[in-house]
């Protein structure tokens, strides 16, 4: 007899009917029943108790396995072992897995055969940690035997759960742990605010060592019944192809379903414009139809900020299917959202926190609770901004082996509650007419959130002012000479620290100046003059072939600066030598 624990997962996959699609390879068209999901887990599950020798109850297993039916399977049984799945990306160079693997003290990794180069370089050398390695057999079909799975309760505490690793941009990566509970509030959440269902069909293109591709786009769509059809890694040409080919006239494919759900990081939105003019004039007419709110859904931007152009050129390309936009980060899943209602899909912002979370903005200089209603401006006039601290079910439980970091992230709740986290980042909230009423649902309701930034990389402080970033990247990434930038703050020894940009100019961009030279920097100032204030006005702009983004289009800001601008230290020395010179400039007498 087949069992597994009886977790709220495996509850929901059991009740769904049988017959309906779970797993769809897109290449290969393979398709997997969720009648055959829990028999494979099952029977995976009794493969790694008999391969460990023992219970691996609270064990961290990491896995190293290609995006399909084979990566599902694995990580179920893992959790389905009560133990902790550690997913790893194969992208990441061997030191890395190394340090994953001795960090987590892992009991097994789990490797398939198209990765088993990669985890014999792995464990070759270096490890202080040497786990038990297997391999994952591939699964070609799914299981036939039609044995129902016995779901049994847990003999003991849960222990299971999952654990990603941060990107570690200012220390070595922590291992976020997210129990089983945390991961089934996480998706109870997303379930009710996005309402996924068993008609939907979402095409994944995500990687799945981080919580957007893991949560968002894997567990609760299995929670809801809904079909995953992988694609990955992302190739721009065959995802066109993907959504087109239920409307195509001519070599369409009846069977293949539309595409309902999409949610994605804003480089593949920018991915998809930018390559869309090529494509032959019969599949630009059958994805005029996949993309339209009629059968594409929901689509989803999120990890990094939405630039206004993708948005309002996405809509247009769409037939006027509006991004939504959300917040979220591996600590705690995803917290804020936009609502489904158009009204509620707001330019710029990331909406209401989501059923089930709290939030509140603690101003970062008093760090004074602000109160809804009371954050318009400040005494003196000026937009008041906080620090979003979030708690709930949600949130994850602990830095792995690092419970100084874990005790300096959270701050006691004078009320008695959880304790609330610190995320890092800084936001306003602003009531927008006709938004927020409701209409998406009772948690879509009031003042909604509007991100600024990182405190740490995307608040710059210079003069006594504090300039967002981001809504300096906004305004950039507006005007027809920009492709991409990154706004960052410099060390300047008259402001303190002054705004500057990292450009990637367009096609326009690079003939744009004067005499049809490259837009340069004072180019920057008059485009920017009308739309910013003169001190959010990047005073540097540095022109670059491109910008490094990691898996999930975020930007290193850190690395950034100091692979265009140098060090910290030398950046200091240079504005102290200006400064020096502007003031013997100024002590000179003036040539008549």
């Amino acid at each position: 007899m087949s069992t597994l624990p009886r977790l709220p997962l495996f509850e929901a996959v059991q009740k769904h009917d049988p017959s309906s699609v779970a797993i769809v390879h897109c290449l290969s068209g393979r398709t997997f029943t969720y009648g055959s999901l829990l028999q494979d887990v099952a029977a995976a599950k009794e493969k790694l108790a008999k391969d460990a020798g023992k219970s691996i109850e609270g064990e961290r297993v990491c896995f190293l396995v290609e995006n399909g039916y084979d990566y599902v399977v694995t990580l179920l049984s893992i959790l389905g072992s009560n133990a902790i799945a550690v997913p790893m990306a194969p992208s990441f160079p061997a030191f890395e897995l190394r340090y994953i693997i001795d960090q987590s003290e892992a009991l097994m990794l789990l490797t398939s055969a198209k990765f088993s180069s990669k985890a014999d370089e792995v464990l070759a050398e270096g490890l202080e940690h040497k786990p038990i390695s297997l391999r994952v057999e591939k699964i070609m079909e799914g299981s036939k035997s039609g044995e129902k799975v016995t779901l049994e309760e847990l003999g003991s505490e849960g222990k299971g759960g999952m654990m990603l690793y941060t990107s570690g941009t200012t220390s070595r990566p922590k291992g976020v742990l997210l129990p089983q509970s945390v991961l089934t509030a996480q998706s109870l959440s997303l379930l009710e605010a996005w309402e996924y269902s068993p008609s939907d069909h979402l095409l994944h293109v995500l990687p799945l060592h981080h919580i957007h591709g893991t949560v968002n786009a894997l567990l609760t769509p299995l929670f809801a019944g809904s079909a995953i059809e992988f694609l990955f890694p992302f190739n721009v040409q065959a995802a066109w192809e993907r959504l087109a080919t239920p409307f195509l006239k001519s070599n369409g494919d009846a069977k293949k379903k539309p595409i309902t759900f999409l949610t994605v990081v804003p480089t593949v939105y920018n991915r998809f414009l930018q390559t869309h003019g090529a494509l032959s004039e019969e599949l630009k007419t059958a994805i005029a139809e996949a993309l339209k709110p009629s059968n594409l859904r929901l689509n989803i931007s999120g990890s990094a900020a939405l630039p206004t152009p993708t948005k309002a050129a996405w809509a247009a390309l769409s037939g006027g299917n509006i991004l939504l936009e959300r917040y979220g980060m591996t600590e705690v899943g995803m917290a804020l959202s936009c609502g489904l209602a158009f009204e509620d899909r707001i330019d710029g912002s990331v909406g209401w926190p989501l059923p089930s979370v709290e939030a509140r903005l603690v101003d970062i200089d008093t760090h004074a609770v602000i109160a809804p209603g009371a954050d318009d401006t400040t005494a003196d006039g000026k937009e008041r901004s906080g620090e979003i601290q979030l708690r709930g079910p949600t949130i994850f439980r602990e830095y792995w082996r690092n419970p100084a970091a874990t005790k300096s992230e959270f701050v006691e709740a004078d009320d008695g509650g959880r304790p609330w986290f610190k995320t890092g980042d800084v936001a306003v909230r602003h009531p927008i007419p006709g938004a927020g009423t409701g209409k998406s649902g009772a948690w879509a309701t009031g003042p909604a959130f509007f991100i600024h930034g990182r405190q740490s990389a995307d608040i710059i402080k210079t003069g006594g002012e504090k300039v967002s970033a981001l809504e300096v990247e906004r305004e950039l990434l507006s005007l027809p000479a920009v492709a991409e930038c990154a706004v960052v703050g410099l060390p300047s020894e008259a402001w303190g620290q002054k705004v500057a940009a990292v450009v990637v100019l367009s096609e326009e961009g690079k003939r744009a100046g004067k005499g049809g030279k490259a837009w340069g920097s004072m180019d920057m100032r008059r485009a920017l003059k009308e739309r910013l204030v003169n001190y959010k006005i990047p005073q540097d702009m540095k022109v670059v072939e491109g910008i490094p983004r990691n898996a999930m289009g975020k930007i290193n800001k850190k690395t950034l600066v100091k692979d265009v601008f140098g060090d910290e230290d030398a950046v200091r020395r240079r504005s102290v030598d200006l400064k020096r010179e502007k003031e013997e400039a100024a002590k000179q007498p003036q040539q008549k």
